[in-house]
């Protein structure tokens, strides 16, 4: 039974806690391995690591968006057209994996040949590119799996065992953090050893998906049909919001990296890399509360019922302010304890600038986490238009505009104050997109 049929037994509250409670768990597990993968590198690598590692960090985003793009949104297709009873739902995710494998392998093709040449453009000098030269080439080989661990896990989501998915996603990065201990330790593989643990960590995610999709509870269908664009296009509107998610922590590290790189080296480059893994961690705290609540929206809307479509968004709302207040006075507090974690070397001048940073980089978390569950809400109540126009802005206008204007201004404050400040711009239009958006419901 799906979790259509239990909507009808459960109170919207009772399956929004589940829902986003578990999802909130499997995010935090997937950017686990990342700030493994920065922890290890620290110790095996030092502060050349984590610039290494931070330069690559774009390529993750990009890879990630594209797989979230496709696969929540097809996800989201998927629900709204089940809950409706249109048998137009079974055609999504074989053409979700099928477009998966086609843009997965592009990139396993450029990792292949040309990772030198994408770590130069990403900002790095000859020393850091031979450290990141076979970390970029080993995972972007397995580009597609990335891809369709994300496709997988979110039709296994919507088809209501978020269990199970969350199950999938802390495996696939238990693997990861064990595997990244024993590769560039025990076997002293280093760099090469972080990559393959990363690299075969989506496989083990996409088989314990496959649980769900053999057992009696799946209603998900994979047709063998050519590749429809037309179906992509339109999952893929509704999947801007999670493409917009993912890529922009990507636009950000890389502006950042080009700005910092100008101000302060590699040693600033470095702090950015200890601020930036950790916000992968707040930012994945709003991407399971948007994520998880993405089915129930869609299957409420589907439905026309519009009075637990906004009781879902409220309590989103209220869930993200509470997380980000959670998060601010956490960082503000002990700023200096994270970024300890992470300077092995014991490297003042990069201590001073990380904590600095952290400290205000994190407040920018009170609008981001309204953004990101903003932007989900539109995409899963067929407002795509909006979520496009929010997306964009947060995504790549505002946080590009904001760092090079502050940071002319201000140096390394303004690199700090950027985000902040462009989650802000983004948050006044993000308060009219859905005002605007409930006020169509109501009026449909």
């Amino acid at each position: 039974m799906t979790s259509t049929a239990s909507a009808k037994k459960d109170s919207a509250g009772g399956l929004f806690a589940r829902y986003v409670s578990q999802n909130i768990l499997g995010m935090l597990g997937l950017s686990a391995y990342v700030l493994a993968d920065t922890f290890f590198i620290s110790l095996a690598q030092g502060a050349d690591g984590i610039t290494a590692l931070n330069l690559i960090l774009p390529l993750y985003s990009l890879i990630f968006a594209i797989g979230s793009m496709i696969g929540v949104g097809s996800a989201t297709r998927f629900k709204i057209y089940r809950a409706r009873g249109d048998q137009e739902a079974d055609y999504y995710f074989s053409n979700a994996i099928i477009f998966a494998v086609i843009f997965g392998l592009i990139f396993s093709l450029a990792g292949l040949f040309f990772p030198g040449p994408i770590v130069r453009l990403l900002g790095g000098t000859e020393d850091i590119v031979a450290i990141g030269i076979p970390y970029t080439r080993i995972f972007m080989l397995f580009g597609p799996f990335f891809m369709m661990n994300y496709i997988c896990n979110a039709f296994v989501r919507n088809d209501g065992n978020p269990s199970l998915a969350m199950t999938a996603t802390f495996s696939s990065s238990i693997f990861n953090i064990v595997m990244d201990y024993v590769l560039m330790f025990p076997l002293k593989m280093g760099m090469p050893g972080a990559a393959l643990a990363t690299a075969f960590s989506p496989i083990v995610g996409i088989g314990i998906c496959c649980i769900h999709f053999f057992s009696k509870k799946n209603s998900v269908r994979f047709r063998l049909q050519l590749p429809s664009l037309r179906r992509l296009g339109r999952a893929c509107q509704l999947g801007v919001a999670a493409f917009m998610g993912e890529i922009s922590s990507g636009v950000t590290t890389m502006v950042f990296n080009f700005l910092i790189l100008g101000l302060t080296g590699n040693t600033g480059i470095a702090a950015y890399g200890v601020v930036a893994n950790v916000a992968l961690v707040a930012t994945a705290v709003f991407n399971g509360i948007s994520q998880g609540s993405q089915p129930l929206l869609s299957d409420y809307y589907g439905k026309n019922d519009d009075k637990s479509v906004q009781k879902i968004l409220r309590l989103s709302i209220i869930t993200g302010i509470a997380a980000a207040v959670l998060i601010i006075l956490v960082t503000n507090l002990i700023p200096d304890v994270i970024v300890a974690v992470f300077n092995n070397e014991n490297n003042a001048e990069m201590a001073s600038y990380a904590v600095f940073g952290v400290q205000l980089y994190f407040t920018g978390f009170l609008f981001a986490g309204f953004n990101i569950i903003g932007t989900g809400f539109l995409s899963a109540t067929e407002s795509a238009a909006w979520a496009f126009i929010t997306s964009v802005l947060r995504g790549f206008v505002a946080i590009s505009l904001c760092a090079l204007l502050l940071s002319a201004l201000f140096g390394m404050t303004g690199v700090w104050l950027a985000f902040p400040v462009a989650e802000f711009i983004t948050a006044v239009l993000m308060v009219i997109a859905i005002a605007q958006n409930v006020r169509k419901m109501r009026t449909k």
